[in-house]
């Protein structure tokens, strides 16, 4: 277990403890001040809870069957039946990464002090997280409205002990055992609890904080990629010069441009064809690099503002008011994350459509200017990367596909109360795909570029200091590069995981400086 504690207060989270979390396995601890919100809540709940007069969420039933008061004596049942009816995903299981970052999520507002949850409850809820227990959660079964509720049911199963879990050893066990095993109670749910740990769209945001971060590592390896292909290419670094940038002052589209300019500084290759064989312009996928790239930065930091305000919120229905009211509302409505998660897929197609294009024109004799077929050895003898670029589209037909957003669909559900909804889950499920896709896209340039850059300096140019950094770290991580009666596979693998772990941009970064 990673030693670092993440602790949860009142005013929500950040993007970087989610993380920390999720993939570093991060200890959670409860402040003083969220254990003093979640008492005093808990009061409010317990006055109504008294109280003779029906409150949605504490007396009564729930959705469509929310106008049936419930007696006293039912209600610890009501509460422990809705965890268990909406335990009903199904598919395959969800990454652990998710699941946790799903679990912290909701644990984040819990404790707020509105959700009205005891403090024994989010104590419970961190001692699993901290034991490393994880609730086995499925594909499908969230709308993305009314909270990702079919996901968080499974995780609130495991509270109570019931269910199946992974261990930290990996192994898929009863719940209750290894809540046991840990020296962990299981909980007995009262009014408005079982409700509060359904009702919030930690899911598919969780998903959103994770995706952002690949994306900043992706975004950032693929000017560079462009960068090794301009210059492969041989051609001309003029259009990244910042005055140009500055009459269309988009923020992404300047980053990126000083990112590929600072890649390609010191190189002998860029606006050599201007001597040799006189072009007037390089191709879109060359010369436009910077505004493709760049309005995608532009859409990632949009999404990330939205994160950001997500992860300050306090997602429940209904919610107790720092005046001690209890109000119904629809907080829980996926929309604001649905769309960026979308938005996301829609600028990674993008990106990996502009990236396969250049590795096509890198691979292709009449647009290469003076490399061999294919990048091959010896060409006919050696098929070279032919067959990597068809694998890089296929993975870009994929994204495109991708790319269509779930959240312009919504299909009515509970008897049409719930008539209306954002699919933010699907979207986050289908994103994370994409995102995949990306990374093995961005690799496939990358081993194609590295290969290009070798074959020009044995040609007697000089390549950027930078890119001969990243052609040697990507040797160091395994591609060996290609040659005859070698398997390829594995090299693109090593390539694939060098890119994911953001070895390129640590890579060329000594050179470079601190890349945006």
């Amino acid at each position: 277990m990673d030693m670092h504690t993440v602790v949860v207060g009142t005013s929500g989270t950040t993007a970087q403890d989610v993380i920390a979390v999720a993939r570093g396995n991060a200890r959670v601890e409860l402040s003083a001040a969220a254990v003093a919100a979640l008492a005093a809540a808990r009061e409010v709940i317990d006055a109504l809870a008294a109280k003779p007069e029906p409150v949605y969420g504490v007396s009564t039933g729930f959705g469509a069957l929310a106008s049936r008061h419930i007696s006293p004596e039912l209600r610890a049942r009501l509460q422990r039946n809705i965890v268990r009816s909406h335990a009903a995903g199904m598919g395959p299981r969800v990454e652990r990464e998710v699941v946790r970052a799903l679990m912290f999520l909701r644990l984040k507002t819990v404790a707020s002090g509105h959700t009205g949850v005891r403090p024994e409850i989010a104590q419970t809820m961190a001692d699993v997280l901290n034991a490393g227990i994880t609730p086995v959660v499925h594909e499908y079964g969230s709308l993305g409205c009314s909270g990702d509720l079919a996901p968080l049911s499974h995780c609130a199963l495991t509270l109570m002990g019931e269910g199946e879990a992974e261990g930290p050893d990996g192994t898929v066990r009863p719940a209750g055992e290894l809540l046991a095993a840990h020296g962990i109670t299981p909980v007995e749910l009262r009014e408005k609890e079982g409700l509060a740990l359904l009702n919030g769209t930690d899911g598919m945001l969780g998903m959103l904080v994770m995706a952002i971060a690949d994306l900043q590592n992706l975004y950032t390896s693929a000017d560079i990629t462009a960068a090794l292909s301009l210059e492969a290419l041989l051609g001309t670094d003029k259009v990244l010069a910042p005055e140009l940038h500055a009459i269309r002052p988009h923020p992404g589209q300047g980053a990126s441009a000083d990112n590929m300019l600072r890649v390609l500084a010191g190189s002998g290759l860029t606006g050599h064809h201007q001597d040799d064989a006189p072009r007037v312009q390089d191709a879109y996928s060359v010369r436009c690099a910077p505004q493709v790239n760049g309005a995608g930065r532009d859409t990632l930091a949009h999404a990330a503002l939205v994160a950001d305000r997500e992860l300050a919120a306090a997602v429940d229905n209904p919610v107790v008011l720092p005046d001690g009211r209890v109000e119904s509302n629809g907080n829980f409505h996926g929309a604001p994350v649905a769309y960026v998660l979308d938005f996301l897929a829609i600028v990674a197609a993008d990106l990996g459509s502009i990236t396969e294009r250049r590795t096509d024109r890198l691979l292709d004799k009449n647009r290469s200017h003076g490399l061999p077929p294919f990048l091959a050895d010896d060409a006919g003898v050696d098929s070279g990367l032919m067959i990597a670029q068809y694998t890089q589209a296929a993975l870009v037909s994929e994204m495109k596909r991708l790319a269509v957003p779930a959240s312009a669909d919504s299909i009515p559900s509970s008897a049409m109360q719930e008539d209306h909804v954002s699919m933010g889950w699907s979207a986050a499920r289908k994103l994370r795909t994409a995102v995949d896709n990306l990374a093995r896209i961005v690799a496939v340039e990358l081993y194609a570029a590295t290969r290009a850059v070798e074959l020009r300096a044995a040609q007697g140019l000089t390549p950027a200091p930078a890119s001969l950094a990243a052609v040697e770290a990507l040797r160091a991580a395994g591609a060996e590069g290609p040659g005859p009666d070698r398997f390829l596979s594995p090299d693109l693998a090593a390539a694939d995981a060098f890119v994911r772990a953001g070895g390129l941009v640590a890579a060329v970064e000594p050179v470079t400086g601190k890349l945006a």
